[in-house]
């Protein structure tokens, strides 16, 4: 890099404009879809999706619900063409799906085209050229006048090549791209639009699409939405176009400058999933769509299985989705962070307890099943997860739910493992983690053999008595003890016998499922005459043996510290 860059680089100008709407608008409808995967994404591909891997991705698209699909340019090569027919004469493209097909604004490539549409349904036909300074200036060597010719001579063109495909019943409509438009001088970029609406003589009637691409991203999304503003107020005949967008996303800004160009008046987008395209890529799809989403707003869309959208395109394409991309990324719906794990934990508590309609979970700005996504990634650990994310995995991995009391010492436990190992934890090994120190916690004590009576008293009260046989490696007593229930009979029992030094403080339990194995699973804490806590866990078909089992486990811990 250099020192000086304003001696090398020509900033954007901006438009100096006093009074503007865009900011204090809000997006309250989805824009009109256009996919450009086929045609822009598959450009930028090192190695070209072939015609099966098209036909997949085109119904792909058609299942997510896009009803306007790019698949191409068909004028420009046989590949091209082959896959165009093939759409049509295979059947592959629903009634109410409309392809659209690219093509630069020169006459033969134009009359290919239209060979290559014969017997479609709905057809956009999309035509271009580059209208910027930049492109005017070192690639054509034109003015604005001879630039305004070719699109016109291409409108006129195409106007009177459409007439006997009308005829014939074929839904067709125009779209015209000034390409570079972000780049291009907004009044020129006006003169030209309207131009090329007069020579296809649009009507609010039979609209056309003005596309408006970034092409080469090169300002900020703001100044980028006082150029949509400025163009629409200035466009004669607006109420006979259409205004699309075409981002890309070279600054890195290309969802911004959708929205933003949205909220100054764009009624359509053109985009890609997951912002495959040239350079830096198109606009994502799936992210401005979820934006939408999360701001209560249906984008009309359907990502509910986005893992499976995600798999189909990096097997098409041989891209891979980041880690971080927004909503399909491996990592997005991940905390680390013990602070975070905490919130989220605390979250998903509140909802549960509030019974609310409304997703409130911090550091979730989606409920990951909106988008097929599973929750046992959530919360992954590490060594910088904190005492409340190995609880989370327990319970929404393996449906363990640990009493709050109990959630430092575990995660401690767990801490010390990822400091030992220096890397993450699968939520298997914080099962054996959780196993090794609770549920196999069965020595010294072990109890071999028990049983309980109980009755209810006149005034309905219950008493219960507990007789069992104890091991304490290897020596065998006997143990008797009552109480007002089983759990109290058999802590009664056990005092005396060098168990006593303990005080029982909670217990917890339910039921926890394991494939077709229903069991009772008991928390037990405990506290000892120097005022330290011990928990214990225990399981056991029988509802009443569970807790038995976890005040040994607690007392076996003890023992062995």
């Amino acid at each position: 890099m250099i020192k000086n860059p304003e001696n090398k680089y020509i900033p954007f100008v901006p438009l100096k404009m006093e009074h503007r709407a865009w900011p204090d608008k809000e997006i309250t409808q989805p824009p009109i879809w256009c996919s450009v995967d086929l045609r822009d994404g598959n450009q930028a591909l090192v190695d070209p999706m072939n015609l099966e891997e098209k036909l997949e991705y085109f119904h792909t698209l058609v299942d997510i619900g896009v009803k306007e699909i790019e698949i191409g340019f068909p004028s420009a090569s046989e590949t091209e063409y082959e896959i165009c027919r093939e759409l049509i004469d295979g059947g592959h493209i629903p009634d109410d799906v409309t392809i659209q097909v690219l093509v630069q604004a020169r006459p033969h490539l134009i009359k290919k085209t239209f060979e290559a549409i014969q017997g479609a349904k709905n057809v956009i036909l999309h035509f271009y050229n580059s209208t910027s300074t930049l492109q005017r200036k070192v690639v054509f060597h034109m003015d604005m006048d001879g630039i305004t010719k070719i699109a016109t001579d291409a409108a006129d063109l195409i106007y009177e090549m459409s007439k006997p495909m009308l005829e014939q019943g074929m839904n067709l409509r125009y779209q015209y791209s000034p390409e570079s438009f972000m780049g291009t001088e907004m009044d020129y970029a006006v003169e030209i639009c309207q131009a090329v609406l007069e020579h296809l003589h649009a009507t609010p009637e039979n609209k056309v699409i003005l596309n408006l691409p970034t092409t080469v991203e090169n300002c900020m999304p703001n100044y980028f939405a006082d150029e949509i503003e400025y163009f629409i107020s200035k466009l004669t005949s607006r109420d006979c176009a259409i205004i699309s967008l075409h981002p890309h996303n070279d600054r890195g800004e290309g969802v911004a400058t959708a929205e933003m160009g949205m909220l100054a008046g764009a009624e359509r987008i053109e985009a890609t999933l997951f912002g495959n395209g040239e350079r830096t890529g198109n606009v994502d799809m799936v992210t401005l769509a979820m934006n939408m989403y999360i701001q209560g707003v249906d984008p009309k869309l359907d990502f509910s299985n986005i893992n499976k959208i995600k798999e189909m395109y990096e097997r098409c394409t041989k891209m891979k989705v980041g880690e971080r991309q927004p909503y399909a990324g491996e990592l997005v719906f991940t905390a680390f962070s013990g602070s975070h794990q905490d919130a989220i934990n605390k979250g998903t508590q509140y909802m549960e307890e509030s019974h609310s309609d409304k997703w409130e979970i911090p550091y979730l700005p989606i409920d990951p099943a909106d988008v097929g996504r599973e929750y046992e990634p959530i919360i992954r650990i590490n060594s910088q997860s904190g005492k409340g994310g190995a609880a989370f995995v327990m319970q929404h991995t393996f449906g363990f739910d640990l009493p709050k009391a109990m959630h430092p010492e575990f995660g401690n436990i767990v801490q010390v493992e990822t400091d030992r190992v220096g890397t993450e934890l699968k939520p298997e090994r914080i099962f054996e983690l959780f196993r090794g120190n609770y549920i196999d916690a069965t020595k010294p004590y072990e109890l071999v053999r028990h049983s309980f009576a109980e009755f209810t008293d006149e005034e309905g009260h219950s008493h219960v008595t507990f007789a069992g046989t104890l091991r304490h490696t290897d020596t065998t007593f006997q143990v008797q003890g009552s109480g007002n229930g089983p759990i109290d009979a058999f802590f009664n029992a056990i005092h005396g016998q060098k168990m006593d030094r303990f005080t029982f403080v909670d217990y917890k339990e339910h039921a926890i499922k394991q494939g077709s194995d229903s069991q009772a699973v008991a928390y037990i804490h405990l506290q000892d005459e120097d005022g330290k806590d011990w928990f214990g866990v225990g399981m056991s078909h029988n509802i009443n043996l569970a807790p038995l089992k976890g005040i040994l486990s607690a007392i076996n811990r003890a023992a062995k510290d």
